[in-house]
């Protein structure tokens, strides 16, 4: 009764029909508390159940605003994870495994420890640090730059969503919600192209500038 109460309170359950000192509740009261256990298991805040809901019974297409939702939140990333003993972890990097790293990590948000067992977020990267190892590269300090990167992607996607949120969300009375989801949907790859062709240029540029010192050093009497 204590969820109810506060489910009205928030205005995303309306009151029960009243006999006295009973409140009866429908099955639409039923159906709606269905909805909003389903949307808080998919991540929804309360504030935001409060408002698809609002949405839906102004007459708006919940499916629609559910698919809208959907293009926003699924997942960009589609890293296979690898799960290993924390032994086995450390074999990969000889000598350079110990508490600190490991607490570097997980506050990263590369791995994550469940009880003997680490799970690194993402095979490819994991492979990659492990290249970079072998050729010379102390964990260390791919870890320092891991954590600058992310700083760095971080203000890439901020600067991404502000583009998306006033050009695109910000017409969303000039187009149905239909159109919103397929738009969203096509701009996903096209942020992520946009950020590796960038990487790949800008890599361009450094390797020419270090081997045309490298040459000139070499040239030099």
């Amino acid at each position: 009764m204590r969820t109810l109460r506060y489910y009205q309170e928030r205005r995303l359950l309306p009151p029960p029909r009243r006999e006295g000192r009973i409140g009866l509740y429908s099955e639409d009261h039923l159906a709606r508390l269905r909805m909003i256990a389903n949307l808080l298991d998919r991540g929804h805040t309360l504030e935001g159940i409060r408002e698809l809901l609002s949405a839906w019974e102004q007459g708006r297409d919940i499916g629609a605003v559910l698919g809208v939702e959907k293009a926003v939140t699924t997942p960009w990333s589609r890293e296979v994870p690898v799960t290993m003993t924390l032994d086995e972890l450390a074999a990969l990097f000889p000598g350079q495994v110990d508490a600190e790293s490991v607490e570097r990590a997980v506050a990263q948000g590369h791995i994550e420890i469940d009880g003997d067992r680490v799970t690194h977020w993402s095979r490819r990267q994991l492979e990659a640090t492990v290249t970079l190892v072998q050729a010379g590269v102390p964990l260390e300090e791919i870890l320092s730059a891991g954590l600058e990167l992310q700083r760095t992607m971080d203000d890439l996607a901020a600067m991404f969503l502000r583009m998306i949120a006033t050009h695109v969300v910000g017409r969303i009375d000039e187009q149905d919600l239909g159109e919103l989801t397929e738009t969203l949907a096509r701009l996903r790859p096209g942020a992520q192209v946009t950020v590796e062709a960038g990487f790949a240029r800008a890599m361009d540029r450094q390797v020419r500038a270090a081997i045309d010192q490298l040459l000139g050093r070499f040239a030099a009497p």
